[in-house]
């Protein structure tokens, strides 16, 4: 089982085909958020997911649990906190198919996980997912850095840093934070866009490439649609392109990219850091097909709608 960690929210996406007056918007309400849409992407795909968050006791938290049990995902280490709220985020999307959020909730459960409050990881957890803005608000940040510092050598750390500077809108704090959970991680996937925001105006990819250490075996670098390019330790680096298609939007397939690149790993048996150096570059090219193949069927429907596994097969049958 791959444990999630960070945030859980309600997406509001605008719907303007539905507003009647000027001053009437109409949304559509979606369980989400990065870590919350990886979790459920595991479970679709085939692999036992669970997802640490904190949850309100409102009626907007009970939705995202039930959300959860019902897309299989495990809610054994979900945090309820009863004072807190659920935090919203408002998505519109442009005529290209590209969101933008404005977030609403700093009272929200996900950012308020104290390190006391932490559960304790079962035998069954191999691994450890985090990113988004959790990974800088307090004290949610703070509680997940101690829990990846206290995980055991044997599990499998993974990060996207998915930056959302209306969050925090200091890249100051977001370079410190990223930096010290990149420390920990055996591998990073992180966007284009993200490093642009990040480090405005520098080399995007030799940023990337600089990620990887002596933990950091390899660091994803997507890129929309031209595709990603793979930084490996023992490999050296290559581009893959996506596969062309007209998107309706592009919201959750970078979180789909992550949960494929993590189910290749764990159903082919590089589950710990240290199998991750048996890796050769056909592994990589088929981990890299999959993962671009399930991020093109969420951008060809609205909303983070995450593939289920039949529906891959069946893309791929048709091919």
């Amino acid at each position: 089982m791959f444990l999630v960690c960070g945030e859980a929210l309600f997406d509001l996406f605008v719907d303007h085909s539905q507003s009647k007056l000027p001053r009437e918007i109409q949304f559509k309400a979606v369980a989400g958020g990065s870590p919350f849409n990886v979790a459920v992407g595991l479970s679709r795909l085939g692999t036992p997911s669970a997802l640490m968050t904190g949850v309100s006791t409102c009626f907007l938290g009970q939705q995202l649990r039930q959300v959860l049990e019902a897309e299989g995902v495990s809610t054994n280490y979900l945090v309820s906190l009863d004072t807190a709220t659920t935090t919203l985020s408002v998505v519109a999307v442009n005529e290209q198919g590209i969101p933008s959020y404005c977030f609403y909730g700093h009272t929200g459960a996900d950012r308020h996980v104290r390190p006391e409050a932490l559960p304790a990881l079962g035998s069954e957890i191999r691994g450890i997912h985090l990113g988004s803005y959790s990974l800088v608000v307090s004290p949610t940040s703070d509680s997940l850095y101690q829990l990846v510092s206290n995980a055991g050598q044997e599990l499998l750390i993974t990060l996207d840093p998915n930056v959302r500077l209306n969050v925090e809108p200091s890249l100051e704090v977001w370079r410190q934070k990223i930096d010290a959970f990149a420390q920990k991680a055996h591998i990073i996937k992180v966007s284009e866009e993200d490093l642009a925001l990040l480090y405005p105006g520098a080399n995007l990819e030799a940023i990337a490439q600089g990620l990887l250490n002596e933990r950091c075996r390899l660091v994803f670098l997507t890129q929309g649609e031209r595709g990603v390019t793979l930084f490996t330790r023992h490999h050296g680096q290559w581009s893959r392109p996506a596969r062309p298609i007209t998107p309706v939007d592009t919201v959750g397939a970078g979180d789909t990219f992550q949960a494929a690149l993590i189910t290749y790993l764990l159903e082919q048996g590089f589950d710990h850091p240290a199998a991750l150096d048996a890796l050769t570059p056909a592994h990589l090219e088929a981990l890299l097909r999959f993962a671009l193949e399930a991020s093109a069927l969420t951008c060809l429907r609205s909303g983070p709608d995450l593939p289920r596994r039949h529906e891959l097969q069946q893309v791929a049958h048709a091919h």
